[in-house]
């Protein structure tokens, strides 16, 4: 079988090595162009890039799959699947009609939920118990295509958005073997999503991360392990100064502390939320470098104070 695999984002990669390894031929890599990175803003390549070169398949970096040149560059290598994963662009109808056994794609939610960029820290933020990965028809609707089969993972109670992309991860190759397994025997299963279960989450940008201490102590609690390592979690002294919170961070129940206020109770530093108190770990103030929240809380005998939203 020959496939053209669609990736750009890490979490794809475990399904690249997978897919390097086994009975099909991979064609091409089509992969998003390299951008700047770092502090110094050099011009960088997704790692899935690399992997290719390094096992001597073509790479496609077309700035936008819509272009008749990068359609007419995939039409040329013949493909009989296209598997995509963590790409980031909507694909046109024309595109999604090359391939005689259509294009695949491997969502790291358990769909209808979570369509959309954010779907693991959603998982996450909104308490659910697990997730997993959803292989499916794909349509030009985001994410909208009809399940071919899921597979399923438990978000562990300090679960991280990075632990859990990790996971998601190297859940996806059991996924797309067994999707193959399926086509390779001349089935095509499909499943439309409920559409009154459909759910969408967006792009994350830093300013997401604000907190808000007039949520309950578990939603703030979830949202700093979600958001970890991106966009990250952070809140804002009366001063004005920026905060970041990294987890763990700890619920405690039983004490009451004005939302944003800051205690310390049993050596630890409690900031006051709507329902319920949180313990912080380490924090890292605007300009300066990570540090024990106690350490910082003895430094600040005056108090410390949040602003709540």
């Amino acid at each position: 079988m020959r496939v053209v695999f669609v990736a750009t984002g890490d979490i794809a990669l475990p399904t690249w090595d997978w897919l390097a390894q086994s009975s099909c031929q991979i064609v091409a890599l089509v992969t998003q162009p390299d951008k700047p990175a770092g502090r110094k803003m050099q011009l960088t390549p997704p790692t899935i890039k690399l992997r290719a070169i390094a096992a001597g398949i073509p790479v496609l970096q077309p700035e936008s799959l819509r272009k008749k040149s990068a359609i007419d560059a995939v039409v040329a290598l013949s493909p009989d699947l296209i598997v995509v994963m963590a790409y980031g662009q909507i694909l046109t109808e024309r595109f999604l009609a090359i391939p005689p056994l259509g294009c695949i794609n491997l969502h790291a939610s358990l769909l209808p939920k979570y369509r959309g960029a954010a779907c693991i820290q959603a998982a996450i933020d909104e308490g659910n118990e697990c997730t997993g990965v959803t292989v499916m028809h794909m349509v030009r609707e985001l994410d909208a295509g009809d399940i071919i089969l899921q597979k399923t993972v438990p978000i562990r109670e300090q679960e991280t958005g990075g632990s859990l992309h990790d996971a998601l991860a190297a859940l996806a190759p059991a996924a797309i073997a067994e999707a193959l397994e399926i086509f390779a025997a001349g089935r095509s299963p499909r499943q439309a999503q409920d559409a009154v279960l459909v759910s969408y989450v967006g792009k994350l940008t830093r300013e997401d991360g604000r907190l808000s201490w007039n949520s309950s102590a578990c939603a703030v609690e979830r949202r700093v392990r979600a958001y970890d390592p991106w966009p990250g979690t952070y809140t804002t002294m009366m001063q004005g100064l920026r905060v970041k919170v990294f987890p763990p961070v700890k619920v405690v129940e039983g004490i009451e502390i004005d939302a944003g206020t800051t205690e310390i109770h049993d050596h630890q530093l409690l900031v006051g939320c709507a329902e319920g108190a949180l313990a912080l770990s380490d924090i890292q103030i605007e300009g300066g470098k990570r540090m024990r929240a106690m350490d910082f809380a003895r430094g600040h005998r005056g108090g410390i104070r949040f602003l709540p939203q």
